[in-house]
C-alpha cells in the first residue's frame, strides 16, 4: 500500500515562510518523479514544482524565485520551502509521485496553507 503524507502547512502572514514535507511509505522515492501541486477554493489544481530522479527541477512561474523543491531519498521525503508567501498562495498543497517504470501516479491527502494579509 502506497501512502504519501504531507505536513508543515498552517497559517502564516504575508511575507512569511513555511516548509512542507511529504513522506512516502510503500514506495521508494528514488524511482519516482516527485511534485507539489496546489488547489485553491473554486480553482483547478495547478502544478507548483517538480523534481526529477537526478534532481532537475521545474517551477510554476508564479512561485519562481520564492519556492524551492528538494528531495532526500534516504529519508523518502520531498520538501517544498516556501518563502515570501502571498495571500494568493493560499491553497491545499498536494504531494505527487510518478513511478518512472509504469507511470503510475500517487497523491497525498494534502495540507492546508493559509497566508493572511
Amino acid at each position: 500500500q502506497v501512502q504519501l503524507v504531507e505536513s508543515g502547512g498552517g497559517l502564516v502572514q504575508a511575507g512569511g515562510s513555511l516548509r512542507l514535507s511529504c513522506v512516502g511509505s510503500g514506495i521508494t522515492f528514488n524511482n519516482n518523479i516527485m511534485g507539489w501541486y496546489r488547489q485553491a477554493p473554486g480553482k483547478q489544481r495547478e502544478l507548483v514544482a517538480t523534481i526529477g530522479i537526478v534532481g532537475g527541477t521545474n517551477y510554476a512561474d508564479s512561485v519562481k524565485g520564492r519556492f524551492t523543491i528538494s528531495r532526500d531519498n534516504a529519508k523518502n521525503t520531498v520538501y517544498l520551502q516556501s518563502n515570501s508567501l502571498k495571500p494568493e498562495d493560499t491553497a491545499v498543497y498536494y504531494c505527487n509521485a510518478r513511478t518512472i517504470v509504469t507511470n503510475q501516479v500517487y497523491w497525498g491527502q494534502g495540507t492546508q496553507v493559509t497566508v493572511s494579509s
